[in-house]
């Protein structure tokens, strides 16, 4: 193992140790993603705390501040990522806490629009920069060139995952 010898390193080795003729190289990068997001998401959750909302609120409260209409729960969950039954229970929760408002659509009545409220507002232009601090800090050391050159890799990888298997 080399110095910088992580978790990933280890799992790596310890496969090496059971299975030796398994490639197991993809772990490297897979792992590392895995790993990372886990810390990163726990730290946004835990900087959060103070505001009442998780991450997945967060995320929700996020897709309709930076849009410049109301949105559609369908909206929402392809803006957030999450899963149609999640959105409804989110935006059920903040709808509860003053956070988001549902408002039926004037040109299809069975259609509900969900928009920000004051309150809502409030709790993203105050997290936003704590949370784009946090982002930073983790990308600690790295040049814009690296992080150019990683965002680049990163989104190869990602049209890489988004294909159909």
């Amino acid at each position: 193992m080399t110095e910088r010898a992580d978790l990933i390193d280890r799992i790596r080795a310890a496969w090496a140790s059971s299975m030796p003729e398994m490639d197991t190289s993809p772990i490297d990068v897979w792992g590392r993603l895995n790993r990372t997001s886990a810390l990163a998401t726990a730290q946004i959750e835990r900087l959060l705390a103070d505001s009442g909302v998780s991450r997945s609120e967060f995320d929700v409260l996020c897709a309709l501040a930076r849009m410049d209409r109301p949105l559609r729960a369908s909206e929402v969950t392809a803006e957030t990522m999450l899963s149609g039954a999640a959105t409804t229970k989110l935006t059920t929760r903040l709808e509860s806490v003053g956070l988001l408002r549902r408002e039926r659509s004037d040109r299809d009545g069975r259609a509900v629009q969900l928009s920000l409220t004051d309150a809502g507002r409030a709790v993203v232009e105050r997290e936003m920069p704590r949370a784009l601090a946090h982002d930073e800090r983790l990308l600690d050391g790295f040049s814009p060139a690296d992080r150019d050159a990683l965002a680049g890799l990163l989104a190869r990888l990602l049209a890489n995952a988004q294909r159909e298997i």
